[in-house]
């Protein structure tokens, strides 16, 4: 390795650098079983990050209509305890929120099935708190996602 590759390999990454060295780190969802692409592969950011922004403005219009009746700190309020109810209540028994479903994916256990509603309580409680989501892994999932138990696949 010469000196520019060396102080260079920063820029790439540190996974870069390791993939470079002879790593293989696979695709993603690879240690968990789950295929590289298609149905049932782990979901992109792109489409994770689409789902979310039409739940959290599907919660605002809710709370905005129904609750406050105008915008202000109580309506982003509101939104974020609907926001918590739609994620328990749709993931606990379908398995995806609105927003999920328009853009084609699906929350399930690891060990299989469905998402039990206390699972799908922690996994929602975990993402209103936003940081844990901001974590990820080598397999695309975020921290609420590890904690609960639960992979983000699409359909």
């Amino acid at each position: 390795m010469d000196n520019r590759q060396a102080l260079g390999s920063w820029l790439s990454g540190p996974r870069a650098a390791a993939e470079e060295a002879g790593v293989d780190f696979g695709y993603r969802g690879q240690q968990l079983g789950l295929p590289e692409q298609g149905p049932g592969s782990v979901a992109r950011p792109g489409r994770r990050l689409g789902a979310l922004a039409v739940d959290w403005g599907l919660c605002m219009l809710i709370a905005y209509g129904l609750i406050t009746d105008g915008y202000g700190q109580a309506t982003g309020n509101w939104a974020l305890l609907i926001f918590f109810a739609l994620g328990v209540l749709t993931v606990g028994t379908l398995g995806f929120t609105p927003g999920k479903r328009l853009f084609g994916l699906r929350v399930v256990a690891l060990a299989g099935g469905t998402v039990v509603p206390w699972r799908a309580a922690l996994r929602t409680l975990l993402l209103c708190l936003a940081l844990p989501a901001l974590v990820w892994d080598r397999d695309g999932r975020g921290l609420h996602d590890r904690l609960a138990g639960t992979v983000e696949v699409r359909l």
